[in-house]
């Protein structure tokens, strides 16, 4: 049985294929292009395919890939808001996902954006590059002292409060439920108004659902401290973007170190770099000297993507198997 993989990046292709290789009965075929309506097709006469994370598994792309005979998706990440649920379930796909995989790459990484921003290192680099040496507007603060809020403290957020409580910050926590953990290390949870309100570093680490989207709004954004850091390693979805450029334009904020974008599909993981960029909003914010946008790559570690195909691996054998693991999304679980 040959599985079709959508999505793949160039460092990802060796590391699947490898994976898959001695499987009796498996094998892969990897192809770069991301699935959406218009590649959907390539699908027919595949069981199984395995998608990535802007994949679009939209109720159109869904029922493409039932008619053409896929009857299996394994997703290669842990969020699933790209998937149509309730259509997969109607048409009989069976959805799994990537249930969990280092915490260490995305919190690691978020802290590279925060300390990027602060301490202006893209900024250097450029006038570095030009051999212009002066430390006009490179200006950062110790992070030591400050006080670091967290919003979401599962995995990736006890590993970011772990690094925070490192550099000797003040921690602060929103959750639905504590982690005893965080408040082990000094970690005090309150109300998210009184979060944004105190910090001087926010860092957004909640899945996209229907009560996170836009979680970080207009009046979100406002209650923050005009000098404080924001960052977002987590769904684009979570902070309204239009909101956000409007409190930039206004001189506010030290910086805004953001590796997703609520309108990324179509754009991230793709070079774009000949073409008009048609999203005016993302046009925008980059351009603000304190913000610095990558291209959802906090993830990107040779220790997470080896545990997202050992896991997409697994999720495989299980489906052919006949078994069932707590990574399958659809069918629910019965009882």
């Amino acid at each position: 049985m040959e599985i079709l993989a959508f999505g793949v990046q160039a460092d990802e292709k060796p590391l699947i294929e490898k994976a898959f290789e001695g499987i009796p009965g498996l094998g892969i075929r990897c192809l770069d292009v991301f699935l959406t309506e218009d590649t959907a097709p390539i699908a027919a006469g595949h069981e199984i395919i395995s998608t990535s994370v802007n994949a679009n598994l939209s109720a159109r792309v869904l029922q493409t890939l039932a008619v053409g005979g896929t009857q299996m998706v394994a997703q290669r990440s842990t969020g699933f808001n790209n998937i149509d649920l309730d259509v997969a379930e109607r048409l009989g796909l069976r959805i799994a996902r990537v249930s969990s995989y280092s915490p260490y790459s995305v919190a690691e990484f978020a802290w590279t954006l925060a300390m990027a921003v602060n301490r202006r290192i893209v900024r250097a680099a450029g006038r570095t590059r030009e051999f212009d040496f002066r430390l006009d507007g490179l200006l950062g603060r110790d992070f030591h002292g400050r006080t670091a809020g967290v919003i979401g403290t599962g995995k990736i957020g006890e590993a970011f409060t772990r690094i925070a409580h490192g550099f000797g910050m003040d921690l602060l926590g929103w959750d639905i439920a504590e982690n005893p953990a965080c408040t082990a290390l000094g970690m005090t949870y309150v109300d998210k108004d009184a979060l944004l309100a105190s910090c001087d570093l926010v860092s957004l680490h909640v899945p996209l659902l229907p009560d996170t989207h836009h979680l970080i709004d207009g009046e979100a954004l406002r209650t923050m401290k005009d000098d404080a850091i924001l960052v977002n390693s987590s769904r684009g979805g979570l902070i309204d973007t239009d909101a956000l450029v409007g409190e930039l334009r206004r001189g506010r904020f030290t910086g805004v170190g953001l590796d997703v974008y609520e309108a990324e599909a179509g754009l991230f993981f793709l070079d774009k770099s000949m073409e008009a960029i048609e999203d005016d909003t993302l046009a925008r914010l980059v351009t603000f000297p304190n913000v610095l946008v990558s291209s959802h790559q906090a993830y990107y570690t040779e220790d997470a993507v080896g545990q997202i195909i050992e896991a997409t691996v697994q999720n495989v054998i299980d489906y052919r198997d006949g078994r069932r693991s707590g990574n399958v999304l659809v069918p629910a679980a019965v009882g």
